[in-house]
C-alpha cells in the first residue's frame, strides 16, 4: 500500500468509546518460546479493554483483524539467531499480507527481531555491546509520532520503560541509516547509550509507517502499579493504536 493511501486512512479522528473497544480485534502471535504473550494480552484486554486473541504461529490470521502484535520472548530458544527461525513460521506470510493492507503491526523485543529477520523492517539486532543480558529501566525519546502506535505521543517526549534482552543492539549500514533518517523511520531512540545500538536506535518503522518494532517493553510499563516513574507515556502507545483503528472504522 502506498504511503499516501495509508495516511488518508488516518485523516479524521474517531476515537473509540470505552464500551466499543471490545470490537477492536488484536491478534497476539505465539511462537514456541514466547514468554511475554500473556503480559501483552493482559494489557490489551484488562487495561485497555480491547478484544485480543492468541494465534499459534502455525495458524492463519483472520482477514478482519484490526492489529497484530508479535510479543517478546525467546522464540525457538534464540537458536541460530534471535527471531530468525520464527521469521519463517507459516503465520508470517499472513503478517506480510496484512502489512501491505496498512494494518498496524507491532513487534516488541523478540517480536522486533522477528520483523527484522522476516524483512518487514530494515536492519538487524546483534548481541549487546556488553555481551550480557540486560534487564533494567531506561528512557526512550520519541522521534516519530506519525505511526499508529505513536500518534498520541509528542516529539522528544521521554518514556520510562524497561528493556530485557541479550540481542538488542540495532545495526544498519550507513546508507540504510541515512535512508531511515530521511524517511523518518526512526521511531524511538535511547536517551543515553544503552547497548551500543547505532545512533542509539530503540525502534523503527517501515516506509509506510504501519509496521513498528521496538526493543523495550511497553506492556511492562503501562500500569502505575509496576511503573511508578510515569506509566502514562507507555500507555499512550496503546491509546495511539485505539485512536488509529478508530480513524479507519
Amino acid at each position: 500500500m502506498k504511503i499516501s493511501k495509508i495516511k488518508r486512512c488516518y485523516q479524521e479522528i474517531k476515537f473509540i468509546p470505552l464500551n466499543q473497544r471490545q470490537n477492536v480485534k488484536v491478534g497476539v502471535i505465539v511462537f514456541p518460546g514466547s514468554n511475554c504473550d500473556r503480559d501483552m494480552y493482559h494489557v490489551l484486554t484488562d487495561v485497555f479493554k480491547l478484544k485480543a486473541e492468541f494465534f499459534w504461529h502455525e495458524k492463519n490470521l483472520p482477514k478482519n483483524i484490526d492489529a497484530v502484535v508479535l510479543p517478546g520472548g525467546f522464540s525457538y530458544g534464540d537458536r541460530l539467531r534471535a527471531g530468525v527461525i520464527a521469521a519463517h513460521s507459516p503465520i508470517i506470510s499472513d503478517v506480510k499480507k496484512l502489512s501491505e493492507k496498512g494494518i498496524p503491526i507491532l513487534g516488541v523485543c523478540n517480536g522486533f527481531q522477528i520483523l527484522v529477520e522476516s524483512g518487514l523492517l530494515p536492519g538487524v539486532l546483534l548481541k549487546n555491546e556488553s555481551l550480557n543480558f540486560m534487564c533494567e529501566w531506561t528512557n526512550l525519546i520519541v522521534n516519530n509520532n506519525k505511526t499508529p502506535f505513536t500518534r498520541k505521543l509528542k516529539i522528544n517526549q521521554k518514556i520510562p520503560i524497561p528493556i530485557a534482552n541479550g540481542e538488542g543492539r540495532y545495526f544498519v549500514d550507513n546508507k540504510t541509516l541515512s535512508q531511515l533518517k530521511k524517511n523518518n523511520q526512526i521511531v524511538f531512540s535511547y536517551e543515553n547509550k544503552v547497548n551500543g545500538s547505532i545512533s542509539q536506535i530503540a525502534g523503527v518503522c517501515n516506509s509506510d509507517e504501519n509496521v513498528v518494532g521496538m526493543m523495550p517493553h511497553p506492556e511492562r510499563a503501562s500500569e502505575k502499579e509496576i511503573n511508578q516513574i510515569d506509566h502514562k507515556p507507555s500507555s499512550l502507545i496503546f491509546e495511539s493504536l485505539i485512536e488509529s483503528v478508530g480513524m479507519k472504522n
